[in-house]
């Protein structure tokens, strides 16, 4: 396991004052691990309601970071990559603290793979923008995240990109 950061004695002692079982059962478990999951919260410890054990830790005084993507698909695919990774069995905070899944804006890799991810929305207004992105993947048999790396990169390249 990674080599645990010092933290200030007030605070370790306002940890050790907390009395409410679930949030000395996050609590401790972050002191130990670094991190609780959802999936340990409700099968290590039977809490079902992963959000109230959060608010119960907050409502003692400590700060604590949470991390929840809303798309299913993004769930979903955080899942089969965490559990793909390396760093699945050990997990170490500091590895998990430079993924993509942990800090989407600032990263160094997708469950240990050198991966950059761009998630594009096309909202309500860009409907017609997007269809015709769609049809010019089409005619060129291409799929359109493939599309778009294509499109992207030869801007970058051109004159008018390097500018």
């Amino acid at each position: 396991m990674t080599e645990k950061p010092e933290l200030p004695e007030p605070f370790l002692r306002k940890l050790e004052s907390v009395t409410n079982k679930r949030a000395k059962v996050v609590i401790d478990h972050i002191l130990e691990h670094g991190f609780i999951t959802t999936e340990e919260l409700e099968k290590q410890y039977g809490y079902n309601h992963p959000p109230r054990a959060a608010r119960d830790v907050r409502e003692q005084g400590i700060p604590l970071e949470t991390f929840r993507l809303l798309c299913a698909a993004c769930n979903r695919a955080k899942s089969w990559s965490c559990e793909h990774c390396p760093n699945w069995k050990t997990k170490a905070p500091v590895i998990c603290k430079q993924c993509y899944w942990a800090f989407p804006h600032e990263y160094t890799h997708i469950a240990l793979r050198e991966i950059r991810r761009t998630d594009i929305i096309w909202d309500e207004g860009e409907m017609e923008i997007y269809n015709e992105l769609k049809e010019a993947a089409k005619k060129a048999s291409s799929l359109i995240p493939d599309h778009v790396k294509r499109i992207v990169t030869q801007y970058l390249t051109s004159e008018e990109g390097r500018g």
